[in-house]
């Protein structure tokens, strides 16, 4: 299941939304009313959705998509005017919408996140013993020079391949390499 934020500008909508979302069956981490926040609640996702209107209290919707990481999906509800713009990784909604329209929507965004998903998984099972090797080492050095657990790594490496758009191994090669120096 993908973990979903809501911001809007008004606090009201976006509780109606995440009520809307919640009585559905979906897991809403987090509510807010500027990018700010949204941003704050994203940087502890690996994956996820943000459900958004056009302008939050300290930013547009396309400045927020810019702060996200690129695994992180955008919703973006506005007037049929402002869903006219196509921004790239934003997915809109125009108002008024039926709860029947907007469910279906996060569904389809779900998905996609756990195909994605799914595949990354499968990415990690295919990697040659050499590759395995140098992810490990990659893990011990930031283990030892930075006091983080074996968790803290992986997911250390694993947000930057996410915001880079690199694979994992590549990431872990840049991080030796920086290390060394």
């Amino acid at each position: 299941m993908s973990s979903i934020i809501v911001v809007f500008p008004k606090k009201e909508i976006a509780t109606n939304i995440r009520n809307i979302l919640v009585r559905n069956g979906f897991d809403v981490i987090g509510v807010g009313v500027t990018g700010a926040q949204a941003v704050q609640l994203a940087d502890n996702l690996d994956d996820g959705i943000v459900v958004c209107g056009y302008k939050m209290k300290d930013m547009l919707y396309n400045e927020l998509r810019d702060y996200l990481p690129s695994t992180i999906e955008m919703l973006l509800i506005a007037s049929p005017e402002k869903c006219s713009d196509r921004t790239p990784g934003v997915i809109s909604l125009s108002m008024p919408f039926k709860v029947f329209d907007l469910m279906n929507t996060i569904e389809m965004m779900a998905q996609s996140i756990g195909r994605r998903r799914k595949k990354r998984r499968a990415e990690l099972k295919n990697r040659n013993p050499e590759q395995q090797a140098l992810v490990k080492e990659a893990k011990s050095l930031l283990m030892e020079r930075n006091n983080m657990t074996e968790e803290e790594a992986h997911r250390y490496l694993q947000k930057c391949s996410m915001e880079s758009g690199v694979n994992m191994v590549e990431t872990a090669q840049m991080v030796l390499s920086i290390m060394a120096e």
